[in-house]
């Protein structure tokens, strides 16, 4: 395994402030990340309530094969059966795919602390994806969000979308979210041609290795890159752009 971290010099759990941690889960199981992340979520629930608060926390993980499927998720998606397993999952949307060379980016914040609503937690994600991609697309290509699908989408400037490289599926509970984004960086994109990605029949979908400038030797960077941005949100020293997403 080992595709996207083995330059990432940060511990597997590391304060970046007395708010915001960061944890680092490699080869990760899908349904044991998940109770673990459900649990964290309901202990910060109870707690909370009885005057205890606990640090956000951003999951970098790679994932074990899988496909996971949203918790309105409809069958009907899985185009054909392959050896990976498919698992029914709690978050928001339909089904996609999960595994090496793929990052997923868990966001167990407390939106009520923060002044998030659902809408300014998905705003930031895909804004925060944008914002990385960008120096690793050639000068031809951009990265952009769009009203009708959320995620995020590689276009050419004549407007032609050649393919998504990030989904979004988050779950709200009580005011704090969990599960997050996935990003296509160094994985074989075949994996999804066996379901309708995201609930999208015939959505192309791309990955950064792809275009030129990027390849396994920059995932450190990548991750520690997004990791700062999100960082910077979180603390609000990054305010939201104008939602100018595509069609």
């Amino acid at each position: 395994m080992n595709a996207l971290t083995p330059s990432l010099q940060l511990s597997n759990s590391q304060p970046l402030s007395s708010q915001f941690y960061v944890r680092l889960l490699d080869n990760a199981d899908y349904q044991s990340t998940h109770e673990a992340m459900l649990n964290h979520t309901l202990q910060r629930i109870e707690d909370k309530k009885a005057g205890k608060n606990h640090p956000d926390e951003l999951w970098i993980v790679e994932h074990q094969d899988v496909y996971t499927l949203g918790q309105a998720g409809k069958a009907e998606h899985i185009l054909y059966r392959t050896d990976t397993p498919i698992i029914q999952t709690d978050r928001g949307g339909q089904v996609t795919w999960h595994g090496y060379g793929q990052l997923v980016v868990y966001w167990l914040f407390d939106l009520h602390r923060l002044g998030f609503g659902v809408r300014d937690l998905v705003s930031h994600a895909e804004q925060a994806i944008e914002d990385v991609l960008s120096p690793y697309l050639p000068s031809s290509l951009y990265a952009k969000s769009r009203r009708d699908a959320p995620g995020v989408y590689i276009y050419n400037h004549d407007g032609d979308m050649l393919g998504k490289i990030a989904s979004l599926g988050f779950k709200i509970k009580q005011g704090f979210s969990y599960h997050g984004v996935a990003i296509n960086l160094v994985n074989n994109l075949t994996a999804f041609d066996a379901i309708n990605p995201c609930g999208y029949a015939g959505m192309p979908m791309a990955k950064l290795e792809s275009f030129g400038q990027f390849d396994k030797q920059h995932t450190g960077e990548f991750i520690k890159q997004f990791i700062k941005n999100i960082a910077e949100r979180h603390a609000g020293l990054v305010e939201l752009r104008p939602q100018d997403t595509l069609k």
